[in-house]
């Protein structure tokens, strides 16, 4: 007899037919054997599906599902919460890797120590060489190193820690660095927001403020690819709905700080927004052909500088020309 699954790693994808075999290589190479994965293929036009598909006929580990029209990646995860039977629940986007003893240390770590989620770190996946055309996916990737924000947020180790001992984790918005235990889920009535960009900013913060206890680990889980063809979400807040939604996201994660009263955490999340998310913007913004571009994100700053003074928030220095010229806007 086979031994049971103990996490249900649930993947998203649209349109990731280049990047979707890499995904399921490192989820076959797990040291970790007993999983499953729920493959959603979210309305995909390229062979995204065939490669789903196939992966399910050929490992009973994975189960198949398909949405005929694109819904977005947290109805493809809302959808295929529905179906964990598992213990415990992971995420990992289908443009992404795993690290080969991602799942082992993550639920051996949240096994022993009772906690409702753990916390991996992460790094980008950047391409580091060009053979043709993206397009054509004759690109070589390498990782990247883990960045400060990260390691603040698993460094070092601790189990059974909380929010409010360390409000760090705060800025750990992924839902793919994390297992968590599927009952947490369903106590909470936990989803992601459907229709929108930036989905799992929110979900992040519920679950810190929620869990009873977490854990971080400083471990690698994931590598967290910037496809060479630029066609990731996050390669393109230079459009307004785009940057609309990740506003949203920024401040809809704060609002659920700020109304469970983790002021240490909500401190912690608005010098990270100010001195990591707000730069690049802001320099999108100084030759954005629209004028909307500009007044959404300046008033985004006005609001959260304010309050930054107003709380006696320390901010990078290097940050504030930026920030002084965008409070114009």
């Amino acid at each position: 007899m086979s031994t049971p699954a103990v996490v249900t790693v649930i993947v998203p994808g649209r349109d990731v037919a280049p990047y979707a075999p890499q995904a399921l290589a490192s989820l076959r190479a797990q040291t970790l054997p007993h999983w499953r994965a729920v493959l959603v293929d979210d309305g995909s036009v390229d062979a995204t599906s065939q490669l789903f598909r196939e992966a399910a006929d050929d490992d009973e580990r994975f189960t198949f599902v398909r949405h005929d029209v694109a819904k977005g990646l947290g109805a493809a995860r809302n959808a295929a919460l529905e179906t964990v039977t598992t213990p415990f629940v992971a995420f990992l986007d289908a443009d992404d890797e795993l690290t080969p003893n991602a799942l082992q240390r993550l639920v051996s770590t949240i096994v022993e120590s009772g906690s409702d989620l753990v916390v991996g770190a992460y790094v980008r996946l950047r391409p580091t060489a060009l053979e043709g055309s993206a397009a054509a996916g004759a690109v070589t990737y390498a990782p990247g190193d883990v960045q400060p924000w990260v390691t603040a947020s698993t460094w070092p180790e601790r189990r059974r820690t909380t929010l409010a001992e360390h409000p760090e984790v705060s800025g750990n918005i992924v839902a793919w660095s994390k297992v968590s235990r599927i009952e947490f889920w369903r106590r909470h009535g936990l989803r992601f927001p459907e229709g929108k960009m930036y989905e799992d900013q929110i979900v992040a913060q519920r679950m810190y403020t929620l869990a009873r206890a977490i854990d971080v680990i400083p471990d690698v889980v994931v590598h967290w690819r910037e496809r060479a063809d630029g066609t990731s979400i996050t390669q393109h807040k230079d459009a307004v709905p785009v940057l609309h939604d990740y506003l949203e996201g920024l401040r809809g994660g704060l609002a659920v700080l700020d109304a469970a009263s983790h002021r240490a955490a909500a401190r912690a999340r608005v010098r990270l927004i100010l001195d990591m998310d707000v730069p690049p913007l802001v320099r999108i913004a100084q030759s954005h052909p629209d004028d909307a571009y500009r007044r959404a994100l300046g008033a985004f700053i006005r609001d959260l500088s304010a309050r930054a003074e107003r709380e006696g928030i320390s901010l990078d220095p290097d940050a504030a020309p930026l920030l002084d010229a965008a409070r114009l806007w």
